[in-house]
């Protein structure tokens, strides 16, 4: 099992800012660059705020492990985009983890809390110090997550849960726009993905929810940093000005 890659105080599972300074070059073996957020970051921007628009994967994130007044941490948080509302509930503590070096220094200046260099398989935390772990389409595309599954487990207190959010593959146009993208099926079948989940106990929720752009131009721009250019041209000559999509999420959560 990977090991802290800080030092840490026995009280706080946040290091100084001078160690993670000093740790932000640190390359992590499992560290794969997701080029639809590192090449295009501000129309990754423009997709995070069409994201469920009426609240529903919210509220079924929360039904699953309410983080208010624990301590939760974003693991692969990206720019950051959601930690001002992870924060948004009074003591709650709010750590991002990002292995990319230009997401995560987005991600720190955007907000006051700690943005640490990181990975599933390598995070910079103390054994059993926080309460919930959020997994945004990050790291976890079974069959070959067991040591990122592991290093979670090891940083959540008893009791404690990890909540990935997953793509639903077989409902929604999302769904239906991932089928038709050889390289998205590079990461494994649903069947694939739900096998792998009830070997290691996870309980599995489904949320239809959908993307909400605020013009056509918007939600053309936000599917061309996701799929491959035929695809898009197909799906948009198919659907002419639309600007809002339906997409399924799965959510897994495991508990400590």
């Amino acid at each position: 099992m990977a090991r802290s890659l800080l030092s840490w105080t026995s009280r706080n599972p946040v290091a100084d800012f001078d160690t993670i300074g000093r740790e932000s070059a640190l390359v992590f073996p499992d560290f794969a660059r997701a080029p639809n957020i590192a090449d295009h970051p501000d129309v990754y921007e423009q997709e995070n705020e069409a994201i469920d628009p009426t609240g529903v994967l919210w509220r079924a994130l929360r039904a699953e492990a309410d983080w208010a007044g624990r301590t939760i941490v974003d693991l692969g948080c990206g720019t950051g985009f959601w930690l001002p509302r992870y924060a948004a509930d009074p003591g709650t503590a709010v750590i991002g983890v990002e292995p990319d070096p230009d997401l995560r220094a987005r991600a720190a200046a955007r907000v006051t809390t700690p943005v640490l260099a990181g990975s599933a398989e390598h995070l910079p935390l103390e054994d059993g110090s926080v309460d919930v772990v959020h997994a945004r389409f990050a790291y976890f595309f079974p069959p070959d997550c067991e040591p990122g599954l592991r290093e979670v487990l090891r940083v959540l207190k008893p009791g404690g849960r990890l909540v990935v959010i997953d793509n639903d593959w077989r409902h929604g146009e999302f769904g239906a726009l991932l089928s038709r993208s050889a390289w998205a099926t590079a990461q494994g079948t649903a069947d694939t993905t739900d096998e792998w989940w009830r070997r290691h106990a996870a309980r599995r929720t489904e949320v239809m929810s959908s993307w909400r752009c605020r013009d056509a131009a918007e939600l053309e721009s936000v599917l061309r940093i996701e799929f491959p250019s035929d695809v898009v041209d197909q799906w948009l000559t198919a659907h002419p000005n639309r600007h809002e999509l339906t997409y399924g999420y799965t959510l897994f959560t495991v508990t400590a």
